[in-house]
C-alpha cells in the first residue's frame, strides 16, 4: 500500500491546478459512491474494491482521474485503523486530500 500512497501522492504533488481540480472532482465522486456502499461487518472492503475497480478503468485509458478513486480506496483502508502505523499513513492521506482540495476554484 505505501507505494500506491506515494505514487497518488506523487501524481497530485506534480499537478497543475486544472489537472488537481480534474482529480478533485473523481475524489468527490467516489466518496459520494462509497457513502452509499454499506461496510460489510464493519469491513470497508466493498467501498475499496468498488474504487479499485473505477480506478482501474480510468487508468486502462490513461484518465488522470484514476487518481481520485485510488486516493478514496486508501483512505477507506486507512480509516479501518488496523494497518501498522496507520497514523502516519493517515496523516499523508489527509495531505493529499487537503492539497486536492486546495485547488478548488473560487467562487466571487
Amino acid at each position: 500500500m505505501f507505494k500506491t500512497l506515494e505514487w497518488t501522492f506523487g501524481m497530485i504533488a506534480q499537478s497543475g491546478p486544472e489537472k488537481r481540480q480534474y482529480m478533485a472532482d473523481a475524489y468527490r465522486e467516489a466518496q459520494e459512491l462509497i457513502a452509499n456502499i454499506p461496510k460489510e461487518n464493519g469491513d470497508a472492503r466493498p467501498r475499496i474494491l468498488a474504487c479499485f475497480a473505477r480506478s482501474d478503468a480510468y487508468r486502462a485509458v490513461e484518465d488522470d482521474a484514476c487518481v481520485g478513486w485510488v486516493l478514496s480506496a486508501i483512505q477507506e483502508r486507512v480509516n479501518e485503523q488496523n494497518l501498522p502505523n496507520w497514523r502516519k499513513f493517515r496523516k499523508v492521506v489527509k495531505m493529499a486530500v487537503s492539497m486536492l482540495s486546495a485547488s478548488k476554484p473560487t467562487v466571487h
